[in-house]
């Protein structure tokens, strides 16, 4: 799409009405976000693993996770795209929520040191370890009608995947909510315009997403949408569950206002 120029004009004045609110809304600057996870960093012990899991391409895993379980996420051959969503264990109408994960923090960049907020203000995932730092939490998984523009047959997709797991957990399709997808490497030009930047993706990258309250989560590894790949071939997910004690440190926690105020919430809810 090409923009006018006054739409362009718009655009200028929507960016510098963000950095004002930004500036008012932060108070001080936050901490500087760590580094990316080195692929051979954060192993994990195998007395702290509780369950395996392997995701072929294309298929959903659904189940439940405990409050301070973390759940890797790895991609080894670089081809998985992972659609996250995930509820609230014991009230189920606070839900995951991608759009306030991004306001709040004043990023659409989740990565390392980032947390994945629900409608509700809290926290649901911290994202603690991350090689990657490529993900998306803008565009949502695929559907029936992107995958047969896209590859043309019948091609499992992410919409048809989260209706299935939902079915499994008790929820209607309008429990849904829409998802993050991680090993996503979506960008945003000058203009406004999603790109993929396939440079991003590599072999072994993993993410590990704690869990900061019980949760019932979905997961589906099918292609994202605006993959330019031609054909369907999704890459094997693998799931590592596993507890580990949350450093007196931990940046998720302290790294910005807007997060210590998040876990603040949580805190409440909890008492």
């Amino acid at each position: 799409m090409i923009l006018t120029e006054a739409q362009k004009a718009e655009i200028a004045v929507n960016r510098a009405n963000y950095e004002r609110l930004k500036a008012a809304g932060q108070g001080a600057a936050p901490r500087a976000l760590p580094e990316l996870t080195k692929k051979d960093g954060a192993p994990i012990l195998e007395g702290a693993i509780i369950a395996r899991e392997t995701v072929p391409g294309g298929w959903y895993f659904y189940g439940r996770i405990a409050r301070g379980e973390t759940l890797r996420l790895f991609s080894a051959h670089g081809r998985a795209s992972v659609s996250v969503v995930a509820w609230n264990a014991h009230d189920v109408s606070e839900r995951i929520n991608h759009a306030d994960s991004v306001k709040v923090q004043w990023s659409a960049s989740l990565r390392k040191g980032r947390v994945i907020l629900s409608d509700m203000g809290k926290v649901v995932f911290s994202i603690v370890e991350d090689t990657n730092g490529a993900h998306d939490a803008l565009v949502g998984g695929s559907t029936a009608a992107s995958n047969a523009r896209k590859y043309g047959g019948d091609h499992r997709n992410t919409r048809d995947n989260f209706i299935l797991a939902a079915g499994k957990l008790g929820f209607s399709r309008a429990d849904i909510p829409l998802p993050v997808t991680f090993f996503a490497p979506i960008d945003v030009d000058a203009d406004g315009r999603f790109v993929w930047n396939e440079s991003r993706r590599a072999n072994n990258d993993f993410v590990d997403l704690r869990a900061e309250m019980d949760l019932l989560i979905a997961l589906s590894n099918c292609p994202h949408p605006l993959d330019p790949a031609p054909d369907y071939a999704p890459g094997l997910l693998e799931l590592t569950r596993f507890r580990l004690p949350v450093p007196p440190d931990d940046f998720c926690r302290t790294g910005s206002a807007e997060a210590i105020r998040a876990f603040e919430n949580n805190a409440a809810a909890l008492a």
